[in-house]
């Protein structure tokens, strides 16, 4: 019986798995480099707050966190949009207020993972434990103490890797015959910064949004926290005379943020200390083939598919990894002979669409939320999807909203984008689109996915 299973990595998918496999009845331990984030102080400027929606929402309810975690969820029902000068405008998520993503703390989530994991008798965490390896024949995994630098090995059942995108078990896997891996960095960095709660803790800017700065190839975003705070995030590209590399000095930063983000500077906390203070963060996407080897090893989450965090899907496809490891396992038992392909399978179109999907969203949210046609497209949109709600699902809802497969809404998306710039070609506001023509393009194009 394969009931002893090797996890590496306590993060965010690695303690959501532990408890999804304590509860089939397995014996996890887990291996976190990392010391307990519970007992010290939490590591600042890399972050990038969470936006919690239904996939991961729908594995939280099966373990049964979903409540406790909506507690310490604030709802962003759509963009707030913050133009260099000019009035704020505001684009709604979903159709209505029942539609909404919900920005969570990454490390107060993670702990109440922890937590709950701990509560398991099957589930042990081991912390200051970083993975050197394996050895594929054997099953066994190769540790380091990081307090102690005692070397050991663990043999178990099986291991899963969950340990990040740069997972020590995929890098020891390139060794492997056939193992197919790609890495690439965006031009981008990001550097994190802080809106501090106003009096009383108020909050300085529309609490229930996700507030967005466009300006062309660069942007600024800011999440709400539970104590009035904004995380904020600046996207920005390395390289040029304005790039990250170039600013370069307190007065060079402050110059930047006056020209192109006005209205923050009397929001950000230290905004000259901080930006220096806090460390330039990249932005990678990682994709590799297969996610297993044999019956011995898997990877997870960011470890097999690391994505840019400009759909808020980083953590909820992690977690919807975990939810189908685990039909997967209803299915198949403790073969893992079978629960491996059969995931893989299941997993990894769906999990380069989403990679797409992020890039593409990142060019929508720092360059075309302002442009006319866009907004055009997506009034057009919205109708279409009031007029044919089961054929015509907008694709931001297809991901956020829905749990239909990744690739699915790539796929329909394209299609349905084609359909809307064909309505839009020339018209200037949504009086002037033939929806009698819309209808007739939505029935050539689109079946129904309801």
């Amino acid at each position: 019986m394969g009931n002893k299973i090797t996890l590496v990595g306590a993060g965010l998918a690695g303690s959501l798995l532990a408890v999804y496999l304590a509860k089939k009845g397995f014996e996890v331990n887990v291996y976190e480099k990392r010391s307990d984030m519970r007992k010290g102080p939490i590591e600042r400027g890399r972050s990038i707050n969470l936006a919690l929606s239904t996939r991961g929402i729908h594995a939280l309810k099966e373990i049964g966190l979903y409540e406790e975690i909506k507690k310490i969820a604030i709802p962003m029902y759509g963009r707030m949009m913050h133009p260099v000068e000019g009035e704020l405008m505001f684009q709604r998520y979903g159709k209505d207020d029942s539609e909404y993503i919900n920005s969570v703390s990454r490390s107060t989530l993670n702990m109440k993972l922890m937590d709950l994991a701990e509560q398991y008798d099957k589930i042990k965490i081991h912390f200051n434990q970083r993975c050197t390896g394996m050895n594929f024949e054997t099953g066994e995994c190769h540790f380091t103490n990081d307090l102690s630098n005692e070397n050991y090995s663990v043999k178990s059942d099986t291991i899963i890797g969950t340990d990040g995108s740069a997972s020590a078990l995929r890098i020891d896997m390139l060794k492997l015959p056939r193992f197919d891996f790609s890495q690439e960095y965006l031009e981008h960095g990001y550097k994190e910064l802080n809106i501090p709660a106003g009096e009383d803790g108020a909050f300085k800017m529309e609490k229930n949004a996700l507030h967005i700065w466009p300006r062309g190839t660069f942007m600024l975003i800011a999440l709400p926290n539970l104590d009035g705070s904004f995380t904020c995030t600046l996207f920005h590209p390395f390289d040029g005379k304005e790039g990250l590399n170039n600013l370069n000095t307190k007065d060079k930063a402050l110059d930047f943020f006056k020209k192109y983000f006005p209205d923050t500077l009397s929001l950000v906390e230290n905004l000259e200390e901080s930006f220096f203070a806090n460390p330039t963060g990249n932005l990678i996407t990682v994709k590799c083939a297969p996610w297993y080897y044999r019956d011995k090893v898997a990877l997870l989450g960011d470890a097999c598919h690391a994505i840019v965090p400009f759909f808020g899907q980083g953590m909820n496809a992690a977690f919807e990894d975990c939810t189908i490891l685990n039909e997967c396992i209803e299915k198949y038992g403790d073969d893992w002979n079978k629960i491996y392909p059969g995931y893989f399978n299941l997993r990894k179109a769906n999990a380069d669409a989403i990679a797409d999907l992020a890039l593409e969203n990142f060019i929508e949210m720092r360059d075309k939320i302002a442009d006319k046609r866009f907004l055009l497209n997506k009034k057009i949109e919205a109708e279409l999807f009031k007029r044919f709600p089961e054929t015509f699902v907008p694709k931001y809802s297809m991901v956020t909203f829905y749990r239909f497969p990744y690739a699915t809404a790539l796929s329909r998306g394209n299609s349905q984008q084609e359909i809307l710039n064909e309505l839009s070609e020339g018209k200037n506001s949504i009086e002037e689109i033939d929806f009698s023509k819309g209808e007739k393009l939505v029935k050539e194009k689109l079946s129904k996915i309801i």
